[in-house]
């Protein structure tokens, strides 16, 4: 069953998202930091504080839900043109938040320390990107993405599947990084002690 934490429009700028679970955790611009030793350029969760969300639309809002689930979710690959998941740890004391890179914050999510898998599924990504489409008329919401949590030990990130251009770009230049390893389970587990 799955329990809504999060359902609205989120106003970004430079299509940054941050899921974060400390202070710092937020979007930096190192790459290598949120992408280490992955291979999807959407979702980094390198960094023990927090994932970073590569949103398509470079400025406006973009429709976002994040759900918790008690298990794994079936995965839709009809409704939805990407997906991808990693894996994070919540570590004790954490108070979880979204915030985007204007400051905008959704206060704290119900989510408690533990171990857990993210899918993040995505459609719309061609539509909001404006090197694509040219301008997004103002007002309209024409991305939207799913981010699903549930308790699960680490284990690589997956592409699960990549319909959009958008998608396929950032997979190519920002996926694939060699410059170092993620945590391992082990690693991401001792942190969240």
């Amino acid at each position: 069953m799955a329990r809504v934490l999060f359902d609205d429009v989120v106003y970004t700028d430079y299509g940054i998202l941050d899921l974060m679970w400390a202070a710092d955790g937020y979007w930096d611009g190192d790459y290598d930091r949120f992408f280490a030793g992955q291979d999807n350029g959407l979702v980094g969760a390198a960094d023990p504080k927090g994932i970073y969300l590569c949103l398509a639309r470079m400025s406006g809002g973009s429709r976002v839900t994040i759900r918790l689930h008690d298990a794994e979710p079936p995965v839709d690959t009809e409704g939805w043109e990407d997906v991808v998941e990693v894996s994070t740890v919540i570590p004790q004391g954490a108070a979880p938040t979204w915030q985007t890179f204007a400051g905008d914050t959704s206060g704290p999510l119900e989510l408690e320390p533990g171990p857990y898998r993210v899918r993040v599924s995505a459609r719309g990504r061609d539509e909001a990107n404006p090197a694509r489409t040219g301008a997004v008329e103002d007002g309209a919401v024409v991305d939207f993405y799913l981010v699903d949590f549930w308790p699960a030990h680490w284990t690589l990130d997956a592409v699960i599947q990549t319909v959009s251009e958008d998608a396929a770009t950032w997979h190519a230049q920002v996926g694939g990084r060699t410059c170092g390893q993620p945590p391992g389970q082990a690693d991401a587990e001792e942190a969240a002690s």
